[in-house]
């Protein structure tokens, strides 16, 4: 990998039961709910290649079937295996283990690129976006939600002096290691410095509130939740921003769709057991299905 990216901290839910630890069972009907009702909205109609990068266990995959190609990228092999048991019958679908800071990708590969739930674990946000600018094609589509620091619930606990750090402090907020809220204002001048202009913006997931989810239905508050998403994008208060973005690039043709995240190498052969660069001799296997960019093996004898 690159200095770069052996510099910056990366959390991994390998081996982690995040999918019923999390979500099932959990109580996150209406998140879960809500995040999917926003994204199909955003979501273009159809396309050709499709790449959800954090996509774990393959929460929201299936809203993405009316693309040509689809590709669930994520750190982890084992929430990665558990998307492939669900969709891996389907052509469709490619699953690929890699960094989101050394994307194992060509330029301008894919049409849309969708990254839920994942920002606020990225220390260096500005270098991931550079490297999704750089695979998706101009003019085309990302969609990324972010945790919003200038929440109303922030807010409150700030003018009552509940908290010291302030939400409307421009810079992100480390509040456990590797877990960051975003300002908007913040976010959208990140964005464009990568390379993004910002379509449309979403203020989602209003009523995380316990005692409302308790009595009221997930189906029930998440119409809710839907209906003032748009409206409620203008003051910015909700716990979760979802924005739409183009890419402001001249399109151009993808060569390929793979390139080596150790040398970035153009040229690689496919194996049914690896993928291979000729020009580095790195070796990224091929597990369960599963293309494994994370750390090269040695050439075989």
């Amino acid at each position: 990998m690159s200095q770069r990216t052996r510099q910056l901290n990366v959390i991994s839910y390998e081996g982690s039961s995040y999918k019923t630890d999390f979500w099932e069972g959990q109580g996150r009907e209406f998140e879960d709910k809500t995040e999917r009702k926003a994204l199909r909205r955003l979501l273009p109609e159809s396309g050709g290649t499709i790449i959800e990068v954090g996509a774990g266990f393959g929460r929201l995959a299936d809203l993405y079937k009316n693309h040509e190609h689809i590709i669930l990228l994520d750190y982890s092999l084992s929430l990665l295996s558990e998307a492939r048991r669900t969709f891996g019958e389907n052509s469709k679908y490619e699953f690929i283990a890699a960094n989101v800071y050394n994307l194992p990708l060509a330029d301008n590969l894919a049409d849309t690129i969708v990254m839920i739930r994942v920002a606020h674990h990225l220390e260096d946000i500005n270098a991931a976006l550079a490297e999704i600018h750089r695979v998706l094609q101009g003019g085309k589509t990302f969609i990324m939600e972010f945790a919003n620091k200038r929440n109303a619930k922030s807010i409150a606990r700030f003018l009552l002096r509940k908290q010291r750090w302030s939400p409307f402090d421009p810079e992100p907020y480390e509040f456990v290691p590797l877990n960051f809220d975003f300002h908007p204002d913040w976010m959208r001048e990140a964005l464009e410095r990568a390379g993004f202009r910002t379509e449309e913006e979403l203020a989602i997931s209003n009523f995380r509130l316990p005692i409302l989810k308790k009595h009221i239905s997930p189906d029930a508050l998440a119409n809710i939740d839907n209906a003032i998403a748009g409206p409620g994008a203008i003051l910015k208060l909700s716990p979760s921003i979802l924005t739409k973005n183009t890419s402001t690039k001249t399109p151009s043709p993808a060569e390929g769709d793979y390139i080596c995240p150790k040398c970035r190498g153009h040229k690689l052969q496919h194996t049914p057991q690896a993928i291979i660069c000729p020009d580095c001799n790195a070796h990224w296997p091929i597990i369960d299905g599963i293309i494994d960019f994370r750390y090269p093996r040695p050439k075989e004898p």
